[in-house]
């Protein structure tokens, strides 16, 4: 079983519409509603790919039964927490015009102290039965940013790998739990590391930065695939995987669909090559889809025959 959770879910909607501008009116030429949050979104790609998923975190009021209610009709396995106060609605407005996408997240609701001691009761138990447990996503307000920290802790001590998909402070605190894998895109890992990338190399060297800094493992994602620096027989190695540009209807979510199909395959079995490929092809694949974590395993599995793969050589004085 894996385990998504999804401290700060959220409705999305996601609105296209073409040549957007601030301060004028518009109609969508396509929209989408669903549950999300970034653990709701790999949840959801993990269902799509056969993959036993439940999904947990908090959910509060109107929009918390709605949250439910939709994963109930999707067919995701899911046992959330219920606060007391809103979960938040999200809007992303996509341009396919320049491909742009615009988004406006709510902070989310906040959350007791009694909840939050619900929810780490509710976690134990559910990873028990649990191969792996995907932490992802933004914090609501009440919580200490070094929650995912103390949950990979305890979770860690069942046996149980740990994934983490989060920025800023709670990224900071969980790489000091020693994860499993963290997977921050561009602008989060930047944030981690705390410099920017120039270039390939750069990026090269700030995965083994990340390592150093605690998981076993990290990826970073970028727009046509990822840089990850990961273990094989006891030994750190670079591997670049990327897959030539598509058409993009809407580039929301394509960070979690990476994620799910990598936590798939390696839950699968598939060797660390496999895993990277096919979360790139994951990704790739959800761009092409108005909604996050839509994606068609027929056009991943095309999509991984037209993956590439390098393995890079470490950059001399970086441990």
């Amino acid at each position: 079983m894996i385990i998504t959770v999804t401290l700060n879910a959220a409705i999305d909607r996601s609105l296209s519409v073409t040549s957007f501008r601030l301060g004028r009116r518009h109609r969508p030429v396509d929209q989408t509603t669903m549950a999300g949050g970034k653990g709701v979104n790999i949840a959801r790609a993990l269902k799509r790919l056969d993959q036993p998923v439940i999904a947990t975190g908090f959910a509060g009021g109107s929009t918390g039964t709605r949250i439910v209610e939709q994963l109930t009709q999707e067919s995701i396995l899911n046992d959330f927490v219920r606060i007391g106060e809103e979960s938040r609605t999200n809007v992303a407005v996509f341009d396919p015009t320049n491909g742009q996408t615009t988004e406006v997240n709510e902070r989310g609701p906040a959350v007791t102290e009694v909840e939050i001691g619900l929810f780490c009761d509710k976690l134990l138990y559910l990873a028990r039965s649990a191969a792996v447990v995907v932490f992802a996503g933004s914090l609501p307000r009440g919580i200490e940013p070094d929650i995912y920290a103390a949950l990979i802790r305890d979770v860690r001590k069942l046996g149980v790998q740990t994934v983490v998909d989060t920025d800023g402070e709670p990224l900071h605190h969980a790489v000091r739990a020693e994860p499993d894998v963290i997977s921050p895109n561009v602008l989060e890992a930047e944030e981690l590391v705390g410099h920017e990338f120039n270039d390939e190399e750069d990026r090269a060297i700030a995965v083994r930065e990340m390592v150093n800094l605690g998981p076993r493992e990290a990826i970073m994602t970028l727009p046509d695939g990822c840089i990850a620096c990961v273990q094989d027989g006891g030994e750190r190695r670079l591997v670049r995987v990327w897959v030539d540009p598509r058409e993009v209807v809407a580039g929301v979510g394509s960070g979690d669909a990476f994620l799910a199909g990598f936590v798939a395959s390696r839950y699968g079995g598939r060797s660390i090559d496999e895993a990277l490929r096919y979360g790139v092809a994951c990704g790739a694949e959800s761009t092409g889809r108005l909604g996050a974590g839509l994606i068609d395993p027929r056009a991943v599995d095309r999509l991984y025959g037209e993956t590439t793969v390098e393995h890079l050589t470490p950059t001399a004085g970086v441990g």
